[in-house]
């Protein structure tokens, strides 16, 4: 993902969503960070121009939704509205990094996990 202040988005990762830098290069401007979920990563870009919209939406799995949105509020995370939930199936929200990259967190709500 595009950011425009390497610094701050890997400080907004790291408290926000408990990510650890991996890996750092500052003459490239990539930092790679990992997530917790074994063999998933994020890999952040410095970039000048961060465009807004459009691409992939990371979207993250939690066990109690309520808590995740809790946990966004309590770091000023911007988000989408609030909770949205489509029966029998999922409970979603959207939220944003400090650059806009939009991410969500998703609780199933299938009966059989």
């Amino acid at each position: 993902m595009s950011v425009s202040d390497m610094d701050a988005s890997i400080a907004w990762y790291q408290k926000v969503l408990g990510f650890d830098v991996l890996f750092r290069d500052d003459e490239l401007g990539w930092c790679e960070l990992s997530t917790g979920v074994p063999g998933v990563t994020v890999g952040l870009a410095q970039s000048e121009n961060v465009t807004q919209g459009g691409g992939a939406t990371n979207v993250w799995g939690v066990k109690d939704i309520v808590e995740a949105k809790a946990q966004l509020d309590a770091h000023r995370v911007k988000q989408d509205g609030d909770i949205q939930v489509v029966p029998d199936m999922v409970k979603l929200i959207t939220f944003y990094d400090p650059d806009g990259n939009a991410m969500m967190f998703a609780q199933s709500l299938a009966k059989d996990r």
